[in-house]
This record gives C-alpha cells, structure tokens and sequence, in this order.
C-alpha cells in the first residue's frame, strides 16, 4: 500500500470470493448485483458494498450517506487486503442501539493493482497514478444518482460524507473540496498529502469552503512527514478561508497506518462530522 511515506509499497493481494458461510460481516450489509467499470479509469469491474441501518426495511426514514473508499477492507476481514478491517458495520450497529442514529453507507471496491492511479488526482515521479479526478467524477455523476434513486437518502450536501484513509484519505479530500455542493463532510484520515505537490495549490484554489466540514486524523507513529504535512494542510486551508469552526485535526501520538488505528477512530470521525 502506498501512503505512509518511507514505506515500501505492498500490492494488495489477490483474495479469494466472499463466501457467505466464512463471512463475518453483519447481515445489514450486503453487496450490489450491479458492478461498475468506470470509463476511462480501467478495465477494472468494481462491486460496490451498502451498509443499511438496521431498521431501514422496518420504516420509511430517509438517511444521510457516508461514502467510503476501499470496501474491501470496510466490513469483513475475510475480504480485507491486509488482514484487518474497520468494522464499519460493528460500530454503526451499536451507534444505532445507543443512540437509534441511522447511516447508509456506500463501500466501493478498489481495483487492486490498479488502486493507486484510482486514488491520486496527480501522478507521482515513481509510482504513477493520476486518474483520480475520473474516479471521483463517477461518484458524482454515475454512483451518487444510482444510490439516491434506489435507497431512501438525505441526498444533500449536508448530509453526505465522503471518508478514507492513506490515498483514499488523499482522494476524499481532493473529492469533498471539488464538489463542495455534492460532499458537505470530509474525513480525510492518515492522508497522502506527500503524494503530489500540486495538493497545495488545489487546496488553495479550492479552500475557502464555508460550509464544508473536514476532520483530519492523523497518527504518531505514521512516518516523518505524515504528521507535519498534516499540521501544514489544516494551516494552509485556513490561511486560504475555510472555515476554522468546520475543521479539526486529530493527532493520536501511538497511531499507525493502519486498519487497527483507523477503525478504533472512525466513530470520532463521524462524531465529529455528523455532531452526534
């Protein structure tokens, strides 16, 4: 995985087929018949995973959407490339059972070797990549409308997140800042910004978002320049105009770039972006 900078890079595996008897995720997520392959991105087919509140079926609510990068990794660990996943579905689960707060959330796979171009607005000298802006332009243009057409959404701005970590950290921020009228909330957790320079000048073009929210995670233990790259962004953006009350930085001093790190503080992060 490319993301914390001075690591080396791990492909992701190849892994097996979600077999219903040896997976672990809870019975309210399940995975569209319909796969899409995005034109001009790559050949990949990517599936696409649907986190239900667990009352959905049982009223006629409307429920605001979190959309998620990397579903493989998001809900069961059978399918996670790296052994452990966020339990994305535990933790709402229980959300909901504390507070009866309810959450559609939209998985959608990343294409294996094929994730770094899918994730970076920018190529980068020795890894490549770039293709992100077509990857994003599908979640607005082609994904978003499916969704709100055939599940009960609080389709607006306001209520629609977009939420990563590593390069899917890098692309939610790239994602929310450029559709600010489509992606009102942005957790950006362990981001790449070290990826590409040109990061900086997009944040300056483009934050001076006054009703964007962001939240930034950020670990000690990520590598030498995650954490400084961080602290630079949250200075950068609000130097630029956003909004000092839509934005909070995280710095947990033990964190790593992980799975384990990232789902031990993604209900912070919708806490903070949803105000529960």
């Amino acid at each position: 995985m490319v993301g914390c900078k001075g690591q080396s890079i791990k492909k992701p595996k190849t892994k097996p087929k979600i077999v219903n008897s040896k997976s672990i995720r809870a019975k309210n997520v399940s995975i569209l018949n319909k796969e899409f392959v995005i034109k001009g991105l790559n050949d990949k087919s990517h599936k696409v995973w649907i986190y239900l509140p667990p009352n959905y079926d049982a009223t006629s609510k409307k429920y605001p959407v979190i959309y998620m990068h990397d579903a493989q990794n998001l809900f069961d660990e059978t399918t996670a490339a790296y052994g452990k996943e966020w339990n994305v579905d535990e933790t709402l689960n229980e959300l909901y059972k504390n507070t009866g707060k309810g959450f559609i959330v939209v998985g959608i796979e990343n294409g294996g070797d094929k994730r770094i171009e899918e994730y970076t607005p920018w190529s980068h000298p020795k890894y490549g990549g770039g293709k992100g802006a077509i990857y994003v332009d599908f979640l607005v243009n082609e994904l978003k409308p499916f969704i709100d057409k055939n599940y009960r959404t609080k389709f607006k701005a306001k209520h629609t997140a977009i939420i990563g970590s590593s390069l899917g950290g890098l692309i939610s921020f790239y994602g929310g800042l450029k559709y600010p009228d489509v992606f009102g909330k942005i957790g950006a957790l362990s981001t790449s910004f070290w990826f590409s320079n040109k990061v900086s000048t997009f944040a300056k073009q483009n934050g001076n978002e006054k009703n964007t929210k962001l939240y930034l995670l950020i670990g000690g233990d990520e590598g030498n320049t995650m954490l400084p790259d961080t602290e630079k962004m949250e200075k950068l953006l609000l130097n630029t105009g956003f909004s000092r009350e839509n934005i909070k930085t995280k710095i947990v001093a033990k964190g790593q770039h992980n799975e384990t790190f990232w789902s031990a503080e993604f209900l912070d992060t919708i806490t903070y972006l949803y105000n529960l």
